[in-house]
């Protein structure tokens, strides 16, 4: 009895993670660059009991890497990122956060920054992008490079995460990485698109099959502790009624 209900409570711990990962991959099903999150789970088996028990580890969670679709903005200051390569901006104090939302802007002082976090864009040597605010709109060529009217300005940076790497969320589409990413050197199978955006990689449909189906596991689990709770107190009551008649 007492097995079943940390098999049930255990379950219950697992079916919340995911719930908490699908919710949070619902919100932003319409934010651009977003990363879906999911959660792996193992089975553990103890040997304490006189028969061995499966129960459900408290569940990892990963970010799924697939890229999204490309959606035209026409504005020129967004940008799409192709194939397996991140943008890098320079977040708080000395961090740098990887990130697929290309919607970019330019300050008054012609800094050319993330729309949605405000953090400078960064090219391939770490450096943060200025851009001339009378030197006519920007050309955003696939290697990154900037061209206002005949200069070349400076090229965006990309960079290519290992795919073994672990990341971790930093806001709402960024990312950091537990491994050095490598720059790009090679635009065959990575570059930019300008006057695009990557859409979220959530996929709705998906998503909504997976909170039918936690709900439901959620439910029947709900259901198994009650039950055997009932048990525990039916057996309280009759091992206590037989000893008050002793």
């Amino acid at each position: 009895m007492k097995v079943v209900m940390h098999v049930a409570l255990g379950g219950q711990l697992a079916m919340r993670e995911q719930l908490a990962a699908v919710a949070n991959n619902v919100a932003n099903i319409t934010t651009p660059g977003f990363r879906a999150e999911g959660s792996r789970f193992a089975a553990l088996v103890s040997r304490q009991q006189p028969v061995p028990v499966s129960f459900v580890s408290g569940g990892e969670s990963y970010i799924d890497t697939r890229p999204g679709a490309l959606k035209q903005t026409g504005n020129p200051l967004d940008v799409a990122v192709r194939g397996n390569a991140w943008l890098a901006l320079q977040g708080p104090g000395d961090a740098i956060i990887y990130t697929r939302d290309g919607r970019l802007r330019m300050l008054p002082t012609g800094e050319l920054v993330s729309a949605a976090t405000g953090w400078p864009v960064l090219d391939v040597g770490g450096a943060p992008i200025t851009l001339k605010p009378g030197g006519g709109p920007p050309r955003i060529a696939a290697d990154g490079m900037i061209t206002q009217g005949e200069n070349q300005i400076g090229a965006i940076g990309l960079f290519r995460i290992d795919e073994n790497a672990r990341l971790t969320r930093h806001g709402t589409s960024g990312v950091i990485p537990d491994r050095e990413p490598e720059p790009v050197v090679d635009f065959r199978d990575a570059g930019i698109v300008q006057g695009f955006v990557e859409t979220s990689n959530v996929n709705g449909a998906l998503e909504m099959a997976h909170l039918i189906r936690i709900t439901s596991s959620l439910r029947q689990l709900s259901t198994a502790l009650d039950e055997s709770e009932r048990t525990m107190l039916d057996a309280i009551r009759t091992l206590g009624g037989s000893g008050g008649g002793a």
